[in-house]
C-alpha cells in the first residue's frame, strides 16, 4: 500500500464521576499503591499491559464504551471510592510524620539531586538501583512528610529495552518517550509562559523547560532541553539517560547541577539542605558560590556557606567509578566563571584535584563543597573512606568525617500484595506506621506456618505465570519450537510451585560475578540435576551496551542455560523493569548475591527479596554484612564468607563458588525439602518468616531516610543557618580562620616533658605534660589530646581527653597538661595528638590536619 500515514490519536472522554482519575494518574502516589493500579488495570487488562501499567498513558487511550460502562458500574464506582478515599487520607495527613518528631523549622527545604529517579515503569528516567534508590527516597520523603523536593533531568530515552537472541546476545533497543503520556506536567512563571532556565556552555547559552512530577506529597522538578530554540546537539543532552560522549556526560551534570539550582531559583524555592546523590550533581556546589560570590562574599567565605548544608552521598566502591573530566576540558566549559566571579579558574580547577593525577573529580568537589558525606552501607562507609582518605591527610581513615547510612527499600512498593491483610491481622492494623519497630515484627511468628506457606506459594505461582509470558514470548521471537519451549518450561509451573526457585537479577556487571554458579558445571549438575529434588534458577538484568564483557556474562548464562542437563532448569529473562524486579523479589524462595568482596556498596534488592519471605544466600559484602544474623535458634539467611584478599582472582573465585556449592547442596536444597506432614519444610518456613522479622524492621527506606534526617539532614540545615547568619559574617570568620590554620600548621610540634610513668597503682594519677610550638597559632586554635585504651585499640574506640592549656613556655611553646586517674587495670597505652578546632566547625577533623607526639 503506497501514499502518506497520518497519525491520528483519538482520546476519550471522560465522564464527570470518573475525572478524579486523571488527578490520581498523574500522581505517582499509584507507584506504590497497588489498588489504584488494579482499578485501571480492571477496565482493560490488555490495554493496561499495552501501556506498560501507566495510568496517564491508559485513560488516553481507553475505549469510551469501557469508560462510559465504569461510569455506571456500582463495583468500579465502590472500588474507586476506596481509592480515593485512601488518596485523601494521605494527602491530608502525612502518615509517618511523627515518626521522628519535627526537627525542622517551617522554612526548612531539603533539595535531593539525582541522575535518575525509578518510581515505576511508568516514568522511564531510571536504569538501575541508585535511580530505584532515589525513587524510594522520594516516597519515604513523602510518607514521612518531610519538606522535600528532587532535581533531575527528564530523558526522553531512559534505560534501553533488552532483548536476547537464540545465541544469548544482547540487543538494545531505545524508545522516545511520548510526555503527554507521562506523569509530568510543565511548570509556567508568574506571566503564565512555560518556565526555562538558562545554563551557559561554550561559546552559546543553552535553554531548559522545567516539568514537575507529583510523588505523594513531594515535588521532583526536572529539567529538558529538547526546545526548539536549542539547536539539534543542545536537544540531545537530555535525551538519552546516560548516553553520548564524555562531552555529553559533562553537559548533562552541569545542567542538573548548574541548572538545578536555577530552577530552584526560578520557582521561589530556598532549600536549607542540599543532597548531591552521587557525584553527577557536584557542579551545584559552583554554581551556589557563583551566586554568593556574585552578592560580594570573599571565595573562601562562599565555599564555607554552601558546603556546611551540602550532603554528599557516594555510592561507588572504587576509585576508578567516580566521574572525572580533563582539565581542559573544565577549562572549556567554565571559561565563563573568572569573567562571572573574579576568581581565577585555577581556584575552580583545585576543588576538583586529586594528588597525582591532573583530572577533575567530581567526588574531590562534593567532598570539598560538602561537609556532611557517607557511604551506603557499613562496609562501604569503611571503603569510602579508605578511597577518599587523602582529602583528610593526616587522619586515619577511621576518624576521617566519612560516615555512612546504610540503604533501605520501599517496603509498600515492593511487598507483595497478598502479605497485606496477612500482616494486619498477625502484626495488628497500623503495622505499617510500626515498620521500623523490631517488636512490631515479632507478630510473623504467629502467622500459621500452613498459612504461611500458602501465601509464599500463590507468590511464587504469579511468578511463574510471568515467566511463562515472557519466556514464551522470547522463544517464539527467536523462532524455537513448542516442544521445545515445553521442556524449558517445565520446572516453571504455576500450578506446581513446589520447585526451590532461586533468583539471580540485577545489573550484569562483571563485579557482581552472576556466571560465578557456572565455576565447574559439573559440580553444579550433581547438585541440581535431582530429579526428586529439583532446582530452578532464574536469572534477569541488563549489561550496559558499552559493558562488552558484561554482554559476555549475559551470553554465558545463556550458553550454560541451553546445555541438555541445565535445560529448563536455568532460565534467562529478558527486559528486566521494575514490573519483572517486583514480581521476582516476591516469588522467588531464594536470593542469590555473589559480587566481588568489597565492591558491593550495599545493594537493596536482596531487602525486598527478604521482606517478601525470600532467603537471601550472599557474599557477605554491603548490606548483607551487617544484615546476616546466625545468631539465635534460626539464621535469616546463608553467607558466603569472602576469600582471602591475598588470593589471586581465579583462586578467589574458586574458593567462593565451592562455598556457594556447599551451601547450596549441604544447606539450601535439603533444608527446602525436608518436608513434614502438611507438605512443606517447617524448618525453611521457621527461616523464611526470621528473614522478615530481623530484616524488615532494619532494611526498609523509612529507617534510611529517618538515618538521614538525624545524622545529616537537621544538623546540615542548623549549620547552613549557623554560617549565613549576620550576613554570613560567620562563613567569613571561619574561612579566614581555616586559612590562618593551613598556614600555619607546618610549624606546630609537640614535645613531651616528663619520662611517662610506666606503673602506678590503681587510684593513682597519671600526670600527662606536654609542650606544644603553635607555630604562631593562639591556644584556643588547637586542642591536644590523650587517647587511652587497651594496645591495639583504634583510634577511634579509644577514652578521648583534653588536656588543659596551663600558660606559656619559653621559645614560644605553651604548656598543656592533663592528671588521669586510670579507669581500669592491666596493661593500658595512651598517645598524645593536637588538631585544629573552632566552634564552627561541622566536623572536629573536617581539616584533615593533625600531629602526635
Amino acid at each position: 500500500m503506497t501514499g502518506t500515514v497520518y497519525k491520528l490519536e483519538v482520546n476519550p472522554r471522560i465522564t464527570p464521576r470518573l475525572e478524579r482519575l486523571e488527578e490520581v494518574a498523574n500522581n505517582l502516589w499509584y507507584s506504590w499503591d497497588r489498588p489504584t493500579r488494579s482499578l485501571f488495570a480492571s477496565l482493560s487488562r490488555s490495554l493496561w499491559k499495552a501501556v506498560d501499567h501507566n495510568p496517564k498513558a491508559f485513560l488516553k487511550r481507553a475505549d469510551q464504551k469501557h469508560l462510559d460502562s465504569a461510569a455506571e458500574n456500582p463495583v468500579f464506582l465502590g472500588s474507586m471510592a476506596r481509592v480515593l478515599s485512601t488518596y485523601d487520607t494521605y494527602h491530608d495527613l502525612p502518615s509517618m510524620a511523627h515518626v521522628h518528631g519535627r526537627p525542622f523549622r517551617d522554612d526548612d527545604l531539603i533539595a535531593y539531586f539525582c541522575a535518575e529517579f525509578g518510581f515505576h515503569e511508568s516514568l522511564p528516567i531510571y536504569s538501575g538501583g541508585l535511580g530505584i534508590l532515589a525513587g524510594d527516597h522520594c516516597k519515604a520523603a513523602s510518607d514521612m512528610g518531610l519538606p522535600f523536593v528532587g532535581i533531575g533531568l527528564l530523558y526522553r530515552q531512559g534505560y534501553f529495552h533488552q532483548t536476547l537472541d537464540a545465541d544469548g546476545q544482547q540487543h538494545a533497543t531505545y524508545t522516545d518517550s511520548d510526555f503527554d503520556d507521562l506523569p509530568v506536567a510543565p511548570l509556567h512563571d508568574p506571566e503564565g509562559r512555560e518556565l526555562r532556565v538558562e545554563v551557559d556552555l561554550p561559546g552559546r547559552s543553552v535553554q531548559a523547560k522545567v516539568w514537575e512530577v507529583r510523588i505523594g506529597h513531594v515535588r521532583l522538578i526536572l529539567l529538558d532541553t529538547w526546545l526548539p530554540e536549542n539547536t539539534e546537539h543542545d536537544r540531545e543532552i537530555t535525551h538519552r539517560l546516560y548516553g553520548g560522549d564524555r562531552n555529553t556526560r559533562i553537559e548533562q551534570e552541569i545542567l542538573l547541577g548548574v541548572g538545578g539550582v536555577r530552577a530552584l531559583t526560578a520557582l521561589g524555592l530556598k532549600p536549607t539542605v542540599w543532597h548531591i546523590n552521587e557525584g553527577h550533581a557536584a557542579f551545584l556546589i559552583l554554581e551556589r558560590i557563583r551566586g554568593l560570590v556574585a552578592a560580594g562574599q570573599p571565595f573562601a567565605a562562599a565555599l564555607e556557606a554552601t558546603a556546611a548544608n551540602v550532603v554528599f552521598t557516594t555510592h561507588t566502591a572504587v576509585p576508578a567509578g567516580h566521574d572525572h573530566f580533563a582539565e581542559d576540558v573544565i577549562r572549556r566549559y567554565f571559561s565563563h566563571w573568572e569573567r562571572d566571579t573574579g576568581i581565577t579558574c585555577e581556584r575552580l580547577l583545585a576543588l576538583g584535584a586529586e594528588p597525582g593525577k591532573t583530572d577533575f573529580n567530581m567526588t574531590a568537589l562534593a567532598i570539598r563543597g560538602s561537609r556532611h558525606q557517607n557511604g551506603v552501607s557499613r562496609i562501604h562507609g569503611d571503603v569510602s573512606a579508605r578511597i577518599c582518605s587523602h582529602f583528610w591527610p593526616q587522619l586515619s581513615a577511621a576518624e576521617n568525617p566519612m560516615d555512612y547510612v546504610t540503604n533501605g527499600v520501599h517496603l509498600p512498593t515492593f511487598l507483595a500484595t497478598e502479605w497485606h491483610e496477612t500482616f494486619d491481622r498477625y502484626l495488628g492494623v497500623g503495622w505499617q506506621q510500626r515498620q521500623t519497630d523490631p517488636a512490631s515484627w515479632e507478630g510473623i511468628d504467629r502467622i500459621p506456618d500452613q498459612t504461611y506457606w500458602s501465601v509464599r506459594q500463590l507468590l511464587k505461582s504469579h511468578l511463574l505465570y510471568l515467566v511463562r509470558d515472557r519466556v514464551r514470548e522470547q522463544h517464539l521471537r527467536n523462532q524455537g519450537s513448542p516442544a521445545h519451549l515445553d521442556r524449558l518450561l517445565k520446572l516453571a509451573d504455576p500450578s506446581r510451585p513446589n520447585v526451590l526457585t532461586i533468583g539471580f537479577a540485577r545489573r550484569f556487571a562483571t563485579y557482581k560475578r552472576a556466571a560465578l554458579l557456572f565455576h565447574d558445571p559439573e559440580v553444579l549438575r550433581s547438585i541440581i540435576c535431582d530429579a526428586d529434588r529439583p532446582v530452578l534458577f532464574l536469572f534477569a538484568g541488563k549489561a550496559h551496551p558499552a559493558d562488552h564483557p558484561g554482554q559476555e556474562i549475559v551470553r554465558r548464562i545463556a550458553e550454560m542455560a541451553a546445555r541438555p542437563e541445565f535445560e529448563g532448569r536455568i532460565l534467562l529473562l529478558e527486559g528486566y523493569d521494575l514490573h519483572l524486579s517486583r514480581r521476582l523479589v516476591a516469588g522467588v524462595d531464594v536470593w542469590l548475591n555473589n559480587p566481588i568482596y568489597p565492591l558491593e556498596a550495599s545493594g537493596t534488592s536482596g531487602m525486598k527479596a527478604a521482606m517478601n519471605g525470600a532467603i537471601n544466600l550472599s557474599v557477605l559484602d554491603g548490606w548483607w554484612g551487617e544484615g546476616y544474623d546466625d545468631k539465635g535458634n534460626v539464621p535469616n539467611g546463608w553467607a558466603i564468607k569472602p576469600a582471602s584478599g591475598h588470593l589471586d582472582e581465579a583462586r578467589r573465585d574458586a574458593e567462593e563458588a565451592r562455598t556457594l556449592y556447599e551451601l547450596l547442596q549441604d544447606k539450601v536444597i535439603p533444608t527446602f525439602y525436608r518436608s513434614g506432614p502438611m507438605g512443606y519444610s517447617p524448618e525453611w518456613v521457621a527461616m523464611s518468616k526470621r528473614s522478615i522479622a530481623t530484616i524488615a524492621p532494619r532494611y526498609n527506606v523509612i529507617r534510611m531516610v529517618g538515618e538521614y534526617v538525624q545524622k545529616f539532614y537537621a544538623p546540615a540545615a542548623r549549620q547552613g543557618r549557623r554560617l549565613s547568619a549576620d550576613g554570613f559574617a560567620p562563613a567569613r570568620a571561619l574561612a579566614d580562620w581555616k586559612t590562618r590554620i593551613r598556614n600555619a600548621w607546618a610549624g606546630v610540634r609537640l614535645r613531651c616533658l616528663e619520662t611517662p610513668t610506666g606503673r602506678v597503682p590503681f587510684g593513682q594519677a597519671v600526670r600527662v605534660q606536654v609542650a606544644v610550638q603553635l607555630g604562631g597559632l593562639l591556644p584556643e586554635d588547637v586542642t591536644v589530646e590523650a587517647l587511652f585504651g587497651r594496645p591495639d585499640t583504634d583510634h577511634g574506640r579509644a577514652r578521648r581527653y583534653s588536656l588543659t592549656h596551663s600558660g606559656a613556655l619559653d621559645h614560644g611553646e605553651h604548656l598543656f597538661e592533663l592528671d588521669l586517674t586510670p579507669e581500669q587495670c592491666g596493661k593500658l597505652e595512651y598517645r598524645i595528638r593536637a588538631f585544629p578546632e573552632h566552634a564552627l566547625l561541622t566536623h572536629k577533623f573536617e581539616l584533615g590536619l593533625m600531629v602526635w607526639l
